[in-house]
């Protein structure tokens, strides 16, 4: 594999974002002056190339997930995916006329599905959080109750963005049908990172992100079964681009980056996982020897294979990344990182506010080496160590 070269340190927030993988920058760079026709532009050649360049990437979005070529929009990453199949449901079903106006959704999701699911609750929809235990992992019996025939949309997440907890879609899948609800997935952070099939989960919308699995910021995709003109309506309006649900250019070289990132994923899938898995179990063990009482979260049987949450005993996880120079890593979420209060995803899995305050995430990715994993627990344990020191507490 092509290496690649990082800032001076060692990058561990690899849920927050990932490098580019070479090939993907590869693959774009022809699509900035080259090939830099409107695909829209179909009556010269530099359109049609663009074009064609585009279903190319769709078709290895698509192969990832095991979809259909129709049922990939292009977004502008998972954010806007998640906003588009939750509102645009929402909207389909208002035009609709239906009576169907519940959402089901978690405590533990993203903000991109918790922030427009708050929105509908504004608006008069009943949007109900189910219960999730202390692994993170949703209580089937909860959704059960809480699907019901005024059900529009389930929306529950894939894996975990904080604390790795891989959900049960498929089960999640077949209560929400059982009811005619739909069952929206964000998969950001598993798409790439686990085997994913959208027929076998049953989902009818996935929300996926390029700069989750080594491909560029700004650019996503949205699996709807069967095409989106069956269940959503679009959020803006001004082009027929993406079959008339996303107008706008289409933003050729990124897409490209896009389809380049699922080809690898799909290729790497694997042996990656089996990879990044054995590191951070490397990781844990050493972490667990040097630092009595550190706890990881999250349901360690069930969980991405990339991610480790660890809980350090006495010790805030800001004042222990502020020791920590040469590590990349955070708190939590990037989108939560520098909030006041505690994680949510924390929270609702039991941790106390100080507990989820002493919480760090590590995030290994594609580039991570053994050395590294090696140097980074090490200086996890003389940071901590020293820490607990100054604290007069060891």
């Amino acid at each position: 594999m092509q290496s690649y070269s990082v800032p001076p340190g060692i990058y561990l927030d690899n849920h927050a974002t990932t490098p580019c993988d070479p090939h993907v920058v590869e693959a774009m760079l022809p699509y900035f002056t080259e090939h830099f026709g409107n695909p829209a532009s179909a009556t010269h050649t530099a359109g049609s190339h663009a074009a064609e360049a585009v279903e190319i990437a769709r078709k290895e979005v698509a192969t990832l997930i095991k979809a259909q070529t129709h049922e990939i929009v292009f977004t502008s990453g998972a954010t806007e995916s998640n906003n588009l199949a939750i509102l645009g449901a929402a909207l389909q079903q208002e035009n609709s006329g239906s009576s169907r106006r519940r959402i089901v959704t978690s405590p533990i999701e993203h903000k991109a599905v918790l922030g427009p699911c708050r929105w509908l609750a504004e608006k008069g929809w009943d949007v109900i959080v189910l219960p999730v235990d202390g692994t993170g992992t949703v209580d089937l019996d909860a959704a059960d109750q809480a699907i019901d025939d005024s059900t529009l949309l389930v929306s529950i997440q894939a894996a975990n963005h904080e604390i790795g907890t891989i959900q049960p879609i498929r089960e999640i899948a077949t209560l929400a049908h059982l009811k005619g609800a739909l069952i929206h997935c964000d998969a950001a952070q598993a798409v790439g990172k686990i085997p994913l099939a959208v027929n076998e989960w049953n989902v009818d919308l996935l929300s996926l992100s390029g700069h989750k699995m080594y491909g560029p910021k700004g650019i996503g995709g949205l699996y709807a079964r069967g095409g989106h003109h069956l269940t959503l309506l679009p959020l803006f309006f001004g082009g027929g681009q993406e079959n008339g649900l996303r107008p706008g250019t289409l933003n050729v070289p990124a897409i490209v980056g896009l389809g380049e990132a699922c080809r690898l994923c799909g290729e790497l899938q694997s042996t990656e996982a089996a990879r990044l898995a054995s590191l951070r179990d490397l990781l844990e063990e050493q972490l667990l020897l040097a630092i009595p009482g550190l706890q990881r979260n999250g349901n360690l049987q069930r969980r991405l294979p990339h991610n480790s949450n660890l809980t350090f005993p006495d010790v805030e996880s800001d004042a222990l990344l502020a020791n920590l120079p040469r590590l990349a890593l955070t708190t939590g979420s990037a989108c939560t990182s520098r909030a006041i209060e505690p994680s949510q995803v924390l929270l609702s899995i039991g941790l106390s506010h100080d507990r989820a305050y002493s919480t760090a995430r590590v995030g290994l990715g594609r580039f991570t080496t053994c050395e590294e994993v090696h140097v980074a627990t090490h200086d996890m344990a003389v940071a901590y160590h020293a820490i607990m020191r100054r604290q007069k507490k060891i």
